[in-house]
C-alpha cells in the first residue's frame, strides 16, 4: 500500500492560488455556472480562463461525487471519448479519486471501433463529447449482449465554495489508468499504469527539463497519448499551469499566449518555423518527440538559440526513458532518474518505477460477472525474471554512453546480406526540402532478396515522383547514407489513410502500396 493524496489536491493545499488550467473562453462554456461564483482568483478575459488549483480540485471532487452516485465505483472502466478539453482532465483526477480506470479514447475512431474496444476490454461506463454522442449511444445499444455492458454517464461542472470538499486518501500504486499503444501488430495493446508509475516519471523528467510554479506547458498531445498525460502529471506535481489548445492554428496561439514549456512532434515544429519562428522566444524548454530529428531542425533551433529536447520513450515507461539536449550527433541522451535500460544483443530493455504494471487483458467471452466487474484488473506483464521489460527497439551506445536509436527489430531487413534500418533511410530522406514524410519497407528482388524502396509524402500535394525529382532526392541521399541503402524504388504516398495516433500507420501504408501496385505477387 502506498497511500497518499493525489499531487492534485496536495498541491491545491500547498499552492490553492497556483494556476492550474489557462483554456479558451469558447471552451470554458460549459464552467458558466462555477465562473459566476467562483472567486476572485479566477481570472477571466476576452479570450481565455484561468482555474486555481484550488478551483480544479474542488470540481474534481464535485464530479467524482457524480460519477459515484452513477454507480462508478474502485476497478471500473471509464471510456472517455474525446479531445483535450476540461471535462476530460477533471475526469482523469476523479478517476484516480475513485480507483476507476480512466480509458481514454481517440474520438477519431469509428464508433463500430470504439464499440469493439468496449466490449474487448469490459469498458462499464463511458463519456463522449457531445457531437459523438448520439451515434455512439446508438451503436453501443447494439453490443451482442442481454443487455449493454456500457453505460453512458453524464455530469455538470460546478464549482460550490460554500461547502468545500475534502481529498481523501488513495493506493498510487493500483491501476489508473490505460493507454492505447500504436498496435504495430494490428491490434492495439491496453498498457496500463499507477499513480506511482507517473509520479516516478514526471520526477525524472524534472531532473532534466526543470518546472516550476508558474511554468506554462501547452497540452498539445492527446490525453490518449501518454505524451498528453504526461504534461498533465509533470504540471501538477510541479503547480505549473497547463494551456488547452485552441481550435486556431498553433502558431496563431503561441503568439497570443506565452508559454514555458511546449511537447510537438517535428512535423508541427517544421510548420510553426516555416511560419513564424519568433512566436517561440518565450519558450524556455521544447520537447520534441515522434521519431529521429532531421538535421535541418536541429539547425535551425540552434539558429534560434531554442533551449530544445529530444527524447526516446514509450508508453510502457510512462513517457521519457532518455532525455538530451538536441544535437547534430543524433544522440538521445542516457537513462533519466528512476529509469534503468541496457542492451542486449543490440536490443534495448528498460526497468524501473516507471515501468507500466502490465497490459490489460480481456474476457475471452467479454463478459464480466457484477463480482467480476469490480475485481482488480487482469494483466500481463511481460517482464524477465529481473524485472527487465524488452522494447523491441534496436540502439546502440556512442563512446560517451549516449544512446542512439536503430529502429525496431521488425522492421529491419536483410538486403545482399547487410542489416537495412529503414529508420536511418527515412530521415535521410527527410532532409530533402521538399519531402514531409517517408517509409522505407523491404521490396523483393530475385538477386538481392529484398531493396530497400520509399513511399514519399511531399510538403506540396501537387508534387510527382519524376525522374528529375528522384535524381535530387538520390543525391542528397548519398550525402548521409552508404550507396547500398539507397531506395531502388519510389511511391507517392497513398490517399485515405488516417491514423489516430501520433505515429505514422506505418503498416497500413505499406500494405495499401503493395496492393495498389501489386507487389506481393513479386
Amino acid at each position: 500500500m502506498n497511500n497518499m493524496i493525489s499531487p492534485l489536491h496536495q498541491t491545491a493545499i500547498e499552492h490553492p492560488n497556483a494556476v492550474a488550467i489557462i483554456l479558451p473562453n469558447s471552451a470554458a462554456e460549459l464552467t458558466a455556472g462555477f465562473n459566476k461564483t467562483a472567486s476572485a482568483s479566477t481570472a477571466s478575459n476576452d479570450t481565455q480562463t484561468a482555474i486555481s488549483y484550488a478551483q480544479l480540485s474542488q470540481l474534481v471532487l464535485a464530479l467524482a461525487q457524480q460519477l459515484s452516485g452513477q454507480g462508478v465505483t474502485k476497478n471500473h472502466r471509464l471510456a472517455c471519448i474525446s479531445r483535450n478539453n476540461l471535462e476530460m482532465i477533471c475526469l482523469y483526477w476523479a478517476c484516480i479519486d475513485l480507483g476507476a480506470l480512466f480509458f481514454p479514447i481517440s474520438p477519431r475512431f469509428p464508433a463500430a471501433q470504439i464499440s469493439q474496444l468496449c466490449l474487448r476490454f469490459n469498458i462499464n461506463y463511458y463519456w463522449s463529447e457531445a457531437d459523438l454522442t448520439p451515434q455512439l449511444a446508438s451503436v453501443l445499444a447494439t453490443q451482442a449482449q442481454p443487455q449493454p455492458i456500457t453505460t453512458e454517464v453524464t455530469f455538470k461542472l460546478n464549482l460550490n465554495t460554500s461547502k468545500p470538499l475534502r481529498p481523501f486518501a488513495i493506493d498510487a500504486s493500483q491501476p489508473v489508468n490505460v493507454i492505447l499503444t500504436s498496435g504495430s501488430s494490428g491490434t492495439p495493446k491496453g498498457v496500463v499504469h499507477s499513480l506511482s508509475n507517473h509520479i516516478a516519471s514526471a520526477k525524472g523528467s524534472a531532473e532534466n527539463i526543470n518546472l516550476d510554479k508558474g511554468d506554462s506547458w501547452l497540452l498539445s498531445l492527446p490525453l490518449f497519448h501518454i505524451g498528453g498525460l504526461a504534461i498533465v502529471n509533470r504540471c501538477a506535481i510541479a503547480a505549473a499551469t497547463i494551456v488547452l489548445s485552441t481550435e486556431q492554428p498553433l502558431v496563431k496561439q503561441l503568439a497570443q499566449t506565452p508559454l514555458s514549456h511546449l511537447s510537438l512532434v517535428s512535423a508541427q515544429l517544421s510548420q510553426i518555423l516555416d511560419t513564424d519562428a519568433t512566436v517561440l522566444k518565450h519558450v524556455k524548454a521544447l520537447l520534441l518527440g515522434g521519431g529521429a530529428i532531421d538535421l535541418l531542425l536541429v539547425k535551425q533551433l540552434a539558429q534560434l538559440h531554442i533551449s530544445a529536447f529530444c527524447s526516446y520513450g514509450m508508453s510502457e515507461m510512462s513517457s521519457q526513458i532518455t532525455t538530451a539536449a538536441i544535437n547534430s550527433a543524433n544522440h538521445l541522451g542516457t537513462a533519466l532518474p528512476q529509469r534503468q535500460l541496457k542492451l542486449v544483443d543490440g536490443v534495448i530493455w528498460v526497468k524501473g518505477p516507471c515501468l507500466f504494471l502490465g497490459y490489460l487483458q480481456a474476457s475471452p467471452d467479454h463478459t464480466l460477472s457484477a463480482s467480476q466487474q469490480r475485481a482488480e484488473p487482469i494483466l500481463e506483464r511481460p517482464v524477465d525474471e529481473n524485472g527487465w521489460f524488452c522494447t523491441n527497439d534496436q540502439g546502440q551506445f556512442d563512446d560517451q554512453g549516449q544512446l542512439h536509436l536503430l529502429g525496431r527489430v521488425d522492421n529491419m531487413f536483410i538486403c545482399g546480406g547487410e542489416n537495412i534500418h529503414p529508420e536511418e533511410i527515412e530521415a535521410a530522406l527527410r532532409a530533402h526540402p521538399d519531402i514531409a514524410q517517408a517509409i522505407v519497407f523491404g521490396q523483393y528482388d530475385a538477386k538481392f532478396s529484398l531493396l530497400p524502396a520509399a513511399i514519399i509524402q511531399f510538403k506540396a500535394p501537387q508534387a510527382q515522383l519524376t525522374t528529375e525529382v528522384i535524381g535530387s532526392i538520390e543525391a542528397l541521399l548519398l550525402k548521409f547514407i552508404a550507396r547500398f541503402k539507397r531506395p531502388r524504388h519510389y511511391y507517392p504516398w497513398p490517399d485515405n489513410i488516417e491514423s489516430a495516433s501520433l505515429k505514422i500507420p506505418r503498416k497500413q501504408i505499406i500494405a495499401a502500396v503493395k496492393s495498389q501496385y501489386n507487389l506481393d505477387s513479386l
